[in-house]
């Protein structure tokens, strides 16, 4: 298999390649974010399904399904962390298909990179991993078929710009697939959410030595925008249409939009 490389090598010739941005500085969240991810690496993966009590992968997979992504497709998931979406976009697009998995964190690029070299399937030889920016995508307009972001939109430092981004790079008629926590304006699921991460999610990490780490949540979401707003965000950026799906009994969302 692949191991880790930085740059697409299939791109126009007019377009640089993305490694000539590869030292410019990573702007897809604050600095002390990049490094909270590049912390939880080695370990993500497990909290993620303890945290979830495996949900996080029918979750994952309803994304893909919304994202439209088909055989042969040329597809991005957009803040890949250890690559969850992105191998299953392989699986999807198949190995006629190309897949780009794009994260500031070299740390959870190095993992993903690990799992795509365990695993035998030939399909996930069509990913490629980028350590990148996602406000300033290193690809061409109109380059992709479909594009999946998970948990990403939440951390960027300027969301506007990274939806943007995602509709420069996303063909016309495409689709694009934001999954991430759900921030509900109903008091009875805000609090049920608020409990899970006082009473379940940081204790657990706390096992993991990772409590600071993820205190921060309560207070990313509640700074996050609600289902409605991210219908306004795509729209405003120039999405055609808009769709927010609430998933995993309201603790999820998932935003759908089409350029």
């Amino acid at each position: 298999m692949a191991s880790l490389q930085l740059s697409p090598t299939n791109f126009p010739s007019c377009w640089p390649a993305p490694v000539r941005r590869r030292c410019q500085p990573v702007r897809c969240a604050a600095g002390e974010r990049q490094a909270l991810f590049d912390r939880i690496a080695p370990v993500y993966d497990n909290l993620n399904d303890l945290l979830s009590l495996g949900q996080h992968r029918i979750w994952k997979r309803m994304t893909i399904s919304w994202s439209g992504a088909k055989l042969g497709d040329r597809v991005l998931d957009l803040c890949c962390g250890s690559g969850d979406l992105t191998f299953l976009l392989s699986e999807k697009v198949g190995s006629s298909g190309k897949v780009f998995g794009l994260d500031f964190s070299k740390e959870q690029l190095s993992v993903a990179s690990s799992r795509q070299s365990l695993r035998a399937r030939p399909c996930f030889e069509n990913i490629e991993w980028i350590e990148g920016d996602a406000l300033d995508l290193p690809f061409p307009d109109s380059y992709f078929d479909a594009i999946t972001m998970g948990y990403g939109l939440r951390n960027v430092v300027d969301r506007e710009k990274s939806m943007r981004e995602m509709l420069r790079v996303v063909n016309s008629g495409s689709r694009i697939s934001v999954l991430d926590f759900n921030k509900s304006l109903q008091p009875l699921s805000s609090s049920f959410r608020d409990w899970m991460i006082d009473n379940a999610i940081v204790p657990v990490a706390s096992s993991y030595g990772l409590a600071e780490d993820y205190a921060y949540l309560k207070s990313s979401i509640n700074d996050f925008l609600t289902g409605a707003e991210l219908e306004k965000l795509a729209l405003d950026a120039g999405f055609s249409n808009a769709q927010y799906y609430e998933i995993g009994a309201g603790l999820m969302g998932n935003l759908v939009a089409t350029r």
